[in-house]
């Protein structure tokens, strides 16, 4: 387990150790960070070991190429995905330091927001693979907000509303959606195969009266629901960690049919078909 300090999370707006369809974001063994700006700055100290770009999915949305950057910072290696490199083998970087511009990656759903990928490895480990980070474990406190599934659009893309609920200007930290028992949520719900939450609380988890999943420590396995927005199907629930107030993310495979001002009540119920991309 390596521990992402708080004075570096708290650099970002937001993060998630769960919310990817990706096998290196398996068991929480990577966070995403978004900053709220496409300047990338380094939440790692090292030296630059390996910098390397990659052909990704074609997207009519995105970049076609992703890069990798890896930091040897000592006891571990860092991977950073996500950022087009300013920086070369060689370089010493702190915290801070600016590492490039981040990308609009072809592994991203249209709906997720530029952020910077960052997993851990042994030192003697392939630093260039997929699968195989340590797990990861984010140096901050999460409160849970409660929410009852109500709101109204105020924001609206393609392939995702945001919601003007549950919204608390007056917390200081991190906060997130929480389940009916209070417990701060992770991952999309139910669009990829595992989540998490901010707990290490056991058992099974509800949200808006429904069972969505069981917990293992803070690993969640979703259950088999299906997630609706004024009884139309939605591929899922995008739940994070964020340090500003904020609305419900729900998503989209396709177009949606709300705009902005648009009353929203979201409903969860069984399913023996539920959404899963990754």
């Amino acid at each position: 387990m390596v521990e992402v300090p708080k004075a570096v999370i708290e650099r970002y707006e937001r993060f998630s150790l769960y919310n990817s369809p990706y096998p290196a974001h398996d068991l929480g063994c990577a966070i995403d960070l978004y900053p709220g700006t496409d300047a990338a700055r380094s939440p790692v100290s090292g030296v630059v070991r390996t910098v390397r770009s990659m052909r990704c999915p074609t997207r009519p949305y995105a970049d076609p190429e992703d890069h990798l950057i890896v930091v040897d910072c000592g006891e571990h290696v860092a991977r950073l995905l996500h950022v087009d490199p300013a920086v070369e083998v060689g370089s010493e970087i702190g915290v801070g330091d600016r590492l490039g511009t981040l990308v609009r990656s072809g592994f991203f759903g249209q709906w997720v927001r530029n952020h910077i990928h960052l997993g851990f490895r042994h030192p003697e480990q392939n630093a260039e693979r997929a699968s195989g980070s340590l797990r990861v474990e984010a140096g901050v406190s999460v409160a849970g907000i409660e929410w009852d599934g109500t709101g109204t659009v105020v924001e609206a893309g393609p392939t995702h509303v945001r919601l003007d609920s549950p919204i608390d200007g007056d917390r200081d930290g991190f906060t997130a959606i929480a389940d009916d028992d209070g417990i701060p949520l992770d991952g999309g719900l139910t669009h990829y195969s595992g989540g998490g939450t901010f707990s290490s609380a056991t058992g099974n988890r509800s949200l808006l009266g429904a069972t969505i999943g069981t917990a293992d420590g803070r690993d969640l396995r979703w259950a088999d629901v299906r997630v609706s927005a004024n009884g139309r199907p939605a591929t899922g629930l995008s739940l994070f960690a964020t340090r500003k107030p904020f609305g419900a993310k729900l998503v989209f495979r396709e177009g949606h049919g709300f705009s902005v001002g648009d009353g929203i009540e979201v409903s969860i119920d069984p399913t023996a078909e539920p959404i899963r991309l990754g």
